[in-house]
């Protein structure tokens, strides 16, 4: 099992489900750019699940040595890899905050699933669970930075997932919504909209038993965002959202 940015909350607590599941892997590979916590993580999944882990640093920020990952062999790959940077009022011409929001949630990243996608294909087995956002599915003046890239990420997702079909491989694109994370501290969140980690990994362990190929992590999303979909574009522009 691959997981990058094993330091998300959401990852932590699916990486615990699929293991409370009694499914168990040669490996747990935990991609990271925080070693330290990685390794406290690592040592609590060796001691209470008994699985193996390996700890792998990786900044998206730098280029990737892929050399270094020719020895791991996918079966599954979690990504909840992203960074929110400041919101559109704050962020939008600081160059510094666009680039570090669009490296991160898509241009630095597509390469590093592209190459573990090229393994899957070649193995003709593998699922790969991609955590996007309900904020790629329209641009909105509050996050259309971090929308847009989330945007071009649902959107490789789901031409990966036509390619990679009849290679026997799943690609499954969560849309979470509203979580309770570290990456969301101090925004007023609405409470009834917002998922804690443990339920979000609970909805996305369920969707990939399922096989899904997009998931809503609270379905109430789907609706609000089919409806924000289809306002017409002159009414949409007047909007503050």
């Amino acid at each position: 099992m691959i997981v990058l940015g094993s330091n998300s909350e959401v990852a932590r607590a699916f990486v615990e489900a699929v293991l409370e599941s009694g499914t168990r892997f040669p490996v747990v590979y935990l991609f990271t750019s925080d070693r330290e916590t990685a390794e406290k993580f690592a040592r609590h999944l060796d001691v209470k699940y008994f699985q193996p882990c390996e700890v792998i640093e990786l900044d998206l920020l730098q280029e990737a040595d892929y050399s270094k990952l020719d020895k791991i062999q996918p079966g599954l790959l979690f990504c909840a890899a992203g960074y929110l940077g400041a919101g559109t009022a704050e962020g939008l011409y600081n160059h510094q905050n666009t680039a570090r929001i669009i490296d991160i949630n898509y241009a630095k990243l597509i390469p590093l699933l592209n190459y573990f996608a090229s393994k899957m294909e070649r193995q003709r087995s593998g699922t790969m669970i991609v955590l996007s956002s309900v904020a790629g599915d329209r641009g909105r003046q509050s996050n259309f930075i971090y929308g847009s890239a989330k945007a071009g990420l649902t959107a490789y997702l789901s031409g990966l997932r036509n390619y990679l079909y009849d290679k026997k491989v799943h690609v499954m694109t969560v849309k979470p919504g509203f979580m309770a994370t570290k990456m969301t501290e101090g925004l007023p969140l609405n409470p009834k909209l917002t998922a804690t980690p443990q339920q979000a990994a609970t909805a996305i362990f369920k969707a990939y038993k399922k096989q899904r190929n997009v998931a809503y992590v609270l379905p109430v999303w789907g609706v609000i965002m089919m409806i924000i979909r289809n306002i017409p574009e002159f009414i949409f522009k007047k909007l503050k959202l």
